[in-house]
């Protein structure tokens, strides 16, 4: 989805409208053109992988605790695929539910997860990295 934003030099010249193109879904790379001939079109490239910032995520093992401990608490039938992108709603899970997961997460790895980090945990993907982050600042 593109935002265009149109942005003219003087109200009266039409001719010297300048059309930005920004990508909601590719938010590194943006387009400029003019609506004359004369102006040449500038890209933006995107950033080179090795220069955008690594994401931190959990260890499998603990993906795949997680996902037990999920699967038990919630009661999910033995064909649900339940992986760390899983959404604890779309389980069915509702907030006293994730409270409940909460609670066997921490007794599970020994760990106490403070309210405003448990409100955060949409995903098994999400209380992994938690509980990652949590277990390595306990044993640290």
């Amino acid at each position: 989805m593109a935002a265009p934003i149109t942005a003219a030099t003087s109200p009266l010249s039409p001719a010297s409208r300048v059309q930005v193109m920004c990508s909601m879904l590719n938010p590194t790379s943006a387009s400029f053109s003019r609506q004359t001939a004369s102006f040449p079109s500038i890209r933006l490239r995107p950033v080179p992988s090795h220069f955008q910032a690594l994401s931190c995520s959990a260890k499998q093992d603990t993906i795949d605790k997680v996902c037990e401990i999920v699967k038990n608490q919630l009661a999910v039938d033995e064909g649900t695929a339940v992986s760390g992108e899983t959404k604890f709603v779309d389980l069915g899970a509702d907030s006293l539910d994730t409270v409940e997961i909460v609670m066997g997460l921490e007794e599970a790895f020994q760990i106490t997860v403070d309210e405003s980090s448990a409100q955060v945990i949409q995903t098994v993907e999400d209380a992994a990295a938690l509980i990652d982050k949590l277990v390595a600042e306990k044993d640290a």
